[in-house]
């Protein structure tokens, strides 16, 4: 089931519903997961806004080859044609990132306002706040979410990282760059 969850916000009562068992009981095992290193649990970051912001976490497979397995896709075909490539690779690309700019978990984040905008990674380290967008896409482009993300926190850096081989500047303050 919690395949299913991966890059999704966490709901424990409906997995609680679906189980017969309790929410808080649903939290526990996911929390032994999490301690386990089997899921991340990304948590919201939360800005002083007068919007109604995402409280509940997000949940990620952390290693990409359990996760498809779970998802029952044995070869690359399988994956590319799958309607959750995009989550697979937003899961895949957070944890290399998370590893290589060796961030502790406690500054990794993600940000959303309901219905308005969204930001996959949020690092808050040394007093900076630098956001990442995950995109499975030979051409990304900006999106008015990464617009009001970088204007809402106020970002010192943005990198929307993607499969391509090069490097670029899709617009000023936001970076496309190759995992």
């Amino acid at each position: 089931m919690l395949a299913h969850y991966h890059g999704q916000i966490f709901n424990a009562s409906e997995i609680a519903g679906s189980l017969g068992i309790t929410a808080p009981t649903v939290k526990k095992y996911l929390d032994i997961l999490s301690g386990t290193f089997m899921v991340r649990q990304l948590q919201p970051w939360h800005a002083n806004i007068k919007k109604r912001q995402i409280k509940s976490p997000k949940i990620y497979m952390r290693d990409s080859g359990i996760y498809h397995r779970l998802l029952q896709t044995a070869s690359d075909e399988d994956i590319l044609i799958n309607p959750k490539l995009g989550a697979s690779w937003e899961g895949f690309a957070m944890e290399q990132i998370i590893q290589k700019k060796g961030v502790d978990s406690s500054d990794c984040y993600f940000w959303g306002v309901h219905g308005q905008a969204e930001l996959d990674l949020l690092v808050v380290k040394n007093g900076k706040k630098v956001g990442y967008e995950f995109k499975y896409s030979d051409q990304p482009k900006v999106t008015k979410s990464m617009q009001k993300a970088i204007d809402t926190l106020g970002l010192d850096g943005f990198s929307v990282v993607y499969p391509g081989d090069t490097d670029f500047e899709l617009s000023d303050g936001i970076q496309a760059v190759s995992l």
